[in-house]
């Protein structure tokens, strides 16, 4: 039965008014009908229609009262005091309300960087007075010291004076560069602050410059041989510097006696010809002064003998030559006459010999003769330890590594190390022992000798130190961590292992030297000598190899020194 159309509007309308009315109150029950109705789609999409519209009008008609019932006013009353509490005491109100500008720098306030420059100030403070004690303490005499004692202590040098000077002035620049950086702004200059003082003083110079080593003032003789009188070379002790300044000694005694010296075979002694230019030597003289063993023994015709053995030293056996050399010496081809002291010597307390007195006890006619060891011998110590030597020559030096090894040295310095470096001899194996055998001890524990490293890097001002060392990683490793200069680590650089993407060894490689344990010591000396500063190991002969080089090159420094010079060992072990 269809629904009159009259019906259904009037329906619609009470519905919609209905819908008005109660907006603030619940949702009305739906009544239950009995009357069946008939309803048409579109009847039901515009029931649909007033259905979501009568939802929106209440959500959006919703009242704030309608949300917060009183347990929850009550709740948001004591919550946010609480919170305005922990806010209050956990932020630093002031500095957020009062700081200077919004795009102040995140890692520090300008009193936080006054604070650290004058901790940083009043430390080197402290350094520069441990410094100016050191200083006075070492220019007063001992009073409970007479004059005539032999271990009384010695004013320091004029160089040395000057250098610990520098080293305050250097400290004390240092601590005016540290109090004024918090006051440097980005477009400030150094002039700005011209009125704190000066910050160089072109009067103090070049602090590590060259040292003059006054080669015009040389003590020399000629050194001119007969063609037919040989001095027969014998070093035995120690290693390869102890026999390169063996050879050196010998070749002083040649030219004393007008003899050739023969350079020894590499049957008895080290295979000269991989390290030295011994063609170089007579160049350097003008004429042939010395002849290798190969060449001695085709001018004798393979007959090889020596015709009179005068010992330098007469103890602790003569020559300083033992049976085991002597057995060596007739292994390759030499036959020797008996061994004859011509005085009496001691290795451990050699006498002071004069020229007069070589000439007066080793002249003789015969045609080959041999001294023995002579590396411990004191013969005119002064004019023997002088600068490019004893003789007269046109060269730097006469004893000097190979042309090899020294452009091997060349390359290393161009690739790793540059102009400016200092060169350190670090020596530790074997070296505990014989230090603290001698009255001073020479071994000193890894942070002070850091800490002496640090004040050389410091004077030079170089950004790299070369390190020549036997030590271990664990010592080399330690060493690196505490030398810092101004907060930053100075790099300590050692020879790296064969490398073929590496080039500055490829030399030695091509020519079949690489691995050669005495062309690597070589290298390393080289290295050494050529830097701008070097710090030695007190009581080494390699040490003493590489000031050799150093003084007849002209390259040694002022700065250069032995490794915490004027120091004992901070801790000296007892001995066994």
């Amino acid at each position: 039965m269809e629904r009159p159309t009259s019906s259904s509007s009037s329906d619609d309308d009470d519905d919609r008014q209905n819908l008005i009315e109660q907006n603030d109150r619940k949702l009305p029950t739906p009544r239950s009908t009995t009357t069946a109705f008939h309803i048409a789609d579109d009847d039901i999409d515009d029931r649909n229609h007033r259905h979501h519209q009568q939802l929106r009008r209440r959500f959006t008609s919703l009242k704030l009262n309608d949300l917060f019932n009183k347990r929850s006013f009550v709740l948001f009353a004591i919550f946010v005091p609480l919170f305005v509490l922990i806010l209050f005491f956990t932020t630093d109100i002031k500095a957020l309300l009062f700081s200077p500008s919004v795009s102040a720098s995140p890692f520090g306030s300008v009193s936080d960087k006054l604070r650290e420059s004058e901790l940083r100030a009043l430390y080197l403070l402290k350094q520069q007075q441990l410094g100016l004690f050191n200083l006075w303490n070492q220019t007063l005499p001992n009073p409970n010291s007479t004059s005539n004692q032999s271990n009384s202590p010695q004013i320091p040098l004029l160089e040395d004076f000057k250098s610990a000077v520098l080293r305050q002035i250097s400290i004390n620049k240092d601590i005016q560069q540290v109090l004024l950086s918090p006051h440097r702004s980005g477009n400030s200059t150094e002039s700005d602050f011209r009125d704190f003082g000066d910050f160089e003083n072109p009067s103090l110079g070049d602090r590590c410059g060259i040292l003059d080593q006054k080669f015009s003032q040389r003590r020399t003789i000629e050194w001119k041989p007969n063609a037919s009188k040989y001095l027969f070379a014998i070093c035995v002790s120690g290693q390869m510097s102890n026999h390169l300044i063996c050879l050196e000694k010998h070749m002083f005694f040649a030219a004393l006696l007008n003899r050739v010296l023969v350079i020894p075979s590499a049957k008895v002694d080290y295979q000269y010809s991989r390290v030295l230019d011994i063609e170089h030597i007579n160049k350097c003289l003008g004429r042939k002064v010395v002849v290798t063993f190969d060449e001695f023994a085709e001018a004798k015709k393979n007959h090889v003998h020596i015709d009179k053995f005068i010992c330098y030293f007469s103890h602790p056996t003569p020559c300083y030559v033992d049976e085991e050399h002597v057995k060596k010496l007739k292994g390759s081809g030499v036959s020797l006459s008996k061994l004859e002291p011509a005085w009496v010597e001691d290795v451990k307390k050699p006498s002071k010999r004069t020229v007069q007195d070589v000439q007066s006890k080793f002249s003789t006619s015969d045609d080959v003769i041999a001294i023995g060891d002579v590396f411990f011998a004191d013969l005119e110590q002064d004019w023997v330890m002088q600068p490019r030597g004893p003789l007269a020559h046109k060269c730097k030096t006469l004893i000097e590594p190979s042309r090899l090894i020294m452009l091997t040295a060349q390359r290393f310095i161009q690739t790793f190390l540059g102009k400016n470096f200092i060169a350190l001899h670090f020596r530790r194996h074997g070296f505990l022992k014989f230090c603290n055998n001698k009255q001073r001890s020479c071994f000193y524990p890894i942070p002070q000798a850091a800490d002496c490293i640090t004040r050389v890097a410091e004077r030079a001002n170089a950004p790299v130190v070369y390190l020549s060392t036997d030590a271990a990683e664990s010592e080399t490793g330690l060493l690196q961590s505490l030398v810092v200069v101004n907060g930053k680590a100075v790099p300590l650089v050692k020879r790296p292992a064969r490398n073929s993407a590496e080039k500055w060894d490829a030399l030695l490689y091509r020519h079949g030297m690489e691995g050669d344990g005495q062309v690597e010591a070589m290298l390393d000396k080289t290295i050494c000598a050529m830097s701008s500063v070097f710090i030695g190991a007190s009581g080494s002969t390699f040490t003493e190899d590489i000031l050799r080089l150093r003084k007849d090159w002209g390259s040694g420094s002022l700065c250069d020194e032995y490794l915490c010079q004027g120091e004992d060992p901070n801790f000296v072990a007892e001995n066994e």
